[in-house]
């Protein structure tokens, strides 16, 4: 018997008096799961009440091209294999243009039949299973990680799925802990290079002499200790997606040669003479302010624009408050099972808490913190004493006055710039262009002040 896919079902349409050896017999003296439909109408019926694996029928029955594609339209991951007169080569071409998976010729001889029908089954569960993982993907896309109802999630929901099926070099932007490698992993998964894996490269945590070799790959004896020849992420990731996380932290002479990868197509391993051809999607993210450092000098703006084709920010968990009730029943319900804690509620003082703290960390802190409570909680409820001290701890800063009042012995106006520039600075996390609108400034005015200060960003 014929080694078959697991439910290789096909759902034979035949026309009588011209096969000879009926084929819906001989598959099933094969193995496969055979049903017989009396013509276009009864299979359209079953391909929607049931669906099979794989469609074969005569391309003559009925309708004919009009069959195949209301059945591909019906049900996108069936596997179509029409039969046709010998004499009419080309209608199965035309078949085989329109979505078929191959046709074949009446009278079909048994090998081929079989053959065929079994590659075509082979197809099917390949296209169920990515389908299936897609789903899959899709579902923790929406529920783990980016839980939420705001719509600023909802946006970046929507550009997620808009981009996914596109070649489009894609930017992600947002603050540590925001979920930026897993909105990458869910553009990858849901594109055309998802059944490949994402290969994945933090620049800021290798430093920049083998960071190149990491990227680039080397020939053996490209400097000392190289004893053999290896393939760098670039070219591993050729027909995938390569992210590259935290790219601000990259070096100018990697930029430019990342630059060249990226419009070029192709690479030299670091002590090789050969050019390499690539064909992958590149994914960045950074916590930086990468105009910023564009402005500064400090990233190639050349560079920065061919990352930022398509940019996605990722909004902070401050911004969006009114998720984290649902971030919180998400990751009760995951730690109670990880930690065999039963089932957990929040009492209200520790949902007040949660929900009053600003969460420099985001959904990352948070998940943290939740795992830590659903440890120390007893009696299946989350106190107030269980949180993490900085968030049981936290009261909010009432809102100084506005009103400033000049003191008699008077004041040092530049030095009280200069310190309320540092403490813009580190609202804002070193970020020029978030600390300028804290001080009413442009963000020229802002870099030119801290220039004036001897101020540098961090």
């Amino acid at each position: 018997m014929t080694n078959l896919p697991a439910r290789a079902s096909v759902l034979w349409v035949p026309v009588a008096g011209r096969h000879g050896e009926d084929p819906g017999r001989l598959l099933a003296a094969e193995g496969f799961e055979v049903v017989e439909a009396a013509g276009p109408g009864p299979a359209l019926e079953l391909i929607e009440t049931s669906g099979f694996d794989v469609l074969l029928y005569d391309l003559l029955a009925g309708s004919g091209l009009e069959l195949l594609e209301l059945a591909r339209r019906t049900r996108p991951q069936q596997v179509v294999v029409p039969l046709v007169a010998a004499e009419a080569v080309s209608e199965g071409r035309e078949a085989v243009r329109r979505g078929a998976f191959h046709y074949l010729r009446a009278p079909v001889e048994a090998e081929d039949l079989v053959l065929t029908v079994q590659r075509a089954s082979e197809r099917a569960a390949l296209l169920r299973d990515n389908r299936e993982l897609r789903l899959e993907v899709e579902e923790r896309f929406s529920t783990h990680g980016v839980i939420g109802h705001h719509g600023s999630i909802e946006a970046v929901r929507s550009l997620v799925r808009k981009v996914a099926p596109t070649s489009a070099v894609v930017m992600i932007h947002g603050e540590t802990g925001t979920g930026k490698e897993l909105v990458a992993r869910a553009i990858h998964h849901l594109s055309p290079r998802g059944d490949r894996p994402l290969y994945a490269v933090n620049c800021a945590s290798i430093p920049e002499n083998l960071l190149e070799s990491e990227l680039f790959g080397y020939e053996k004896g490209a400097f000392t200790g190289a004893s053999a020849r290896k393939k760098g992420l670039l070219e591993l990731a050729s027909g995938s997606t390569l992210f590259l996380d935290e790219v601000g932290d990259l070096a100018p002479q990697l930029q430019a040669k990342l630059l060249r990868v990226l419009q070029e197509r192709e690479l030299r391993r670091v002590g090789g003479n050969d050019t390499i051809p690539v064909d992958l999607r590149v994914i960045s993210a950074s916590h930086r302010d990468l105009a910023g450092m564009v402005a500064a000098g400090t990233l190639r703006q050349d560079f920065y624009y061919r990352l930022s084709t398509f940019p996605i920010h990722i909004p902070p968990l401050r911004e969006r408050v009114t998720d984290i009730p649902l971030l919180v029943e998400h990751f009760l319900e995951q730690y109670a099972e990880a930690h065999g804690c039963g089932p957990l509620r929040l009492s209200e003082g520790a949902a007040a808490r949660l929900l009053a703290y600003p969460w420099p960390g985001n959904v990352r802190q948070l998940a943290s913190a939740v795992e830590r409570a659903s440890i120390l909680a007893e009696g299946g409820v989350v106190e107030e004493s269980d949180l993490p001290l900085e968030v049981a701890g936290f009261r909010p800063v009432e809102a100084p006055s506005r009103e400033i009042e000049l003191p008699d012995e008077g004041l040092d106006l530049a030095e009280l710039e200069k310190r309320l520039l540092i403490q813009a600075l580190e609202k804002a996390g070193g970020v020029v262009a978030r600390a300028a609108p804290l001080l009413g400034l442009t963000y020229r005015t802002c870099q030119y002040r801290l220039a004036k200060h001897g101020i540098r960003p961090a």
